[in-house]
C-alpha cells in the first residue's frame, strides 16, 4: 500500500474522517478497529465510479487492502477521468475478469459447488468471466481475499443467491438476514429483515434478532430490541401478532439478557410514555434501536420511508447476518459512503473470522 508523506499523519486522518462522514461517530469503533489491521477486501464492481472512489477513500484513510474485479484498461481510464490519486499494483489489486491465470482454478471450484445445483461446467467457465460476484466469492472462499463488498450493481437477491451458494450459513445458523441503519439526529435505528427472507418463521427472526443485536454491538451500542406488528401486546390473535409473540418467547430462550420486547406498535416501540401506557412493565427501557418487523414487505416499507423522510439521516447497510465469510450485498442506490462504511465493518468481521 503507498505511504503519503503528511505531517502529523493520524491528525490528518482523524480530521478527514470527520469531514467527509457525518457517520463518524457511529463508525468511529468500526474504522478504528480496522485501521489496526486491513484486510484485502475485494469489491467486484471494480470498474464503477463509486467503487473508484471509495477505493481511493479505503486507501487514503487505511481501513482495508482493495482488490478490483475488472479490465485494467477500462479501471485505468476512469481513475484517470475521475481525477483520482490511486495507482493500480501500488494502492490496489486488479484482477483482470478476461485474462487472469487462475481462470482454470477458478471455475473449476466453482463448478464443484455448483454442479448439484444444474450448473454445467461451460456455465461455470462463463461465471467466472462475466459474473464479477461469483468471481469474488471464490476468491475469499479459497483465501486470496479476506471479506467481499458486491452489489452495486443488478439486482440484490442475484448477488445473494451467489453468496449463499458458494459460503452457506455460519456454525449453529440456520439463515441469513439483513439489516439496515438509519442514523437520525434523533437517535440510531437499525430495520430488519430488509431484503432476505420475505415471510420469515419465528425461527428465522429469532435468529435474525439476536444476530442483528451482535451486530449493533459492534458499533458499541447496546441493543434495544422491538418486535413490531399492527397488534400491540396481545391486541390481536392474527398469524402475523401470533409469530412475533412466539418470536419472543423464543429470542429470550436464546438470549435471556438480551433487553426486548413485543409484539407492539411502532411508536410504542419509540416513544417509551406510549409503550408504558400500554404495558408499565415492560422490560424495554427507552426508544427501541433495533425494529424487527413481521416480513419483508413491512421492513422495505419502514426503512424506505424513513429514508427518504429523513434529509439529515444517513443510512448504512444492508448488513448481511449469518453468512459464514465477511460479506455484504449493497444496493444500486450506495453511496460512496456508504460503501466505505460497509468495506469497513468487513474488515472487522474479517479481523474475527478464520479463513
Amino acid at each position: 500500500m503507498a505511504t503519503r508523506p503528511i505531517a502529523d499523519f493520524d491528525a490528518y486522518i482523524d480530521k478527514l474522517t470527520e469531514f467527509v462522514y457525518k457517520t463518524n461517530l457511529f463508525m468511529k469503533p468500526i474504522f478504528s478497529q480496522a485501521r489496526k489491521d486491513p484486510k484485502r477486501v475485494v469489491l467486484p464492481e471494480g470498474e464503477e465510479a463509486r467503487v473508484l472512489h471509495a477505493t481511493q477513500e479505503l486507501i487514503t484513510l487505511g481501513l482495508a487492502k482493495p482488490i478490483l474485479i475488472g479490465r485494467p484498461s477500462v479501471i485505468e481510464m476512469r481513475i484517470q477521468k475521475l481525477g483520482l490519486q490511486i495507482k493500480a499494483g501500488v494502492d490496489f489489486e486488479i484482477v483482470n475478469n478476461e485474462s487472469d491465470p487462475r481462470f482454470k482454478e477458478y471455475w473449476s471450484e466453482y463448478y464443484q459447488i455448483m454442479k448439484r445445483r444444474g450448473v454445467t461446467q461451460e456455465q461455470a467457465q462463463r461465471a467466472m468471466i462475466g459474473n464479477h460476484t461469483a468471481i469474488g466469492a471464490i476468491m475469499v472462499q479459497r483465501g486470496e481475499a479476506d471479506a467481499m463488498i458486491c452489489g452495486t450493481i443488478g439486482d440484490y437477491h442475484e448477488h445473494f443467491s451467489v453468496v449463499k451458494a458458494v459460503f452457506g450459513y455460519r456454525d449453529g445458523v440456520h439463515t441469513a438476514g439483513a439489516m439496515n441503519a438509519l442514523l437520525l439526529p434523533s437517535g440510531n435505528t437499525f430495520i430488519a429483515d430488509t431484503y432476505v427472507n420475505e415471510d420469515p418463521t419465528p425461527e428465522q427472526l429469532a435468529e435474525i434478532t439476536v444476530m442483528a443485536a451482535e451486530t449493533v454491538r459492534r458499533f458499541g451500542i447496546e441493543p434495544k430490541v422491538a418486535l413490531l406488528s399492527h397488534s400491540n401486546f396481545g391486541s390481536s390473535n392474527s398469524l402475523s401478532a401470533s409469530k412475533m409473540r412466539e418470536t419472543l418467547e423464543r429470542v429470550r430462550e436464546r438470549a435471556p439478557d438480551l433487553m426486548i420486547d413485543g409484539e407492539m406498535h411502532g411508536d410504542a416501540a419509540l416513544v417509551e410514555s406510549i409503550r408504558n401506557d400500554r404495558m408499565p412493565d415492560s422490560p424495554l427501557k427507552g426508544s427501541a434501536n433495533i425494529l424487527v418487523m413481521p416480513n419483508m414487505e413491512a421492513a422495505r416499507i419502514s426503512y424506505n420511508l424513513l429514508r427518504v423522510s429523513s434529509s439529515e439521516g444517513v443510512t448504512v447497510g444492508p448488513v448481511l447476518m449469518g453468512v459464514s465469510k465477511p460479506v455484504h450485498v449493497l444496493t444500486p442506490i450506495a453511496s460512496v459512503r456508504r460503501i466505505v462504511n460497509m468495506v469497513a465493518l468487513a474488515v472487522v468481521e474479517a479481523q474475527t473470522t478464520p479463513l
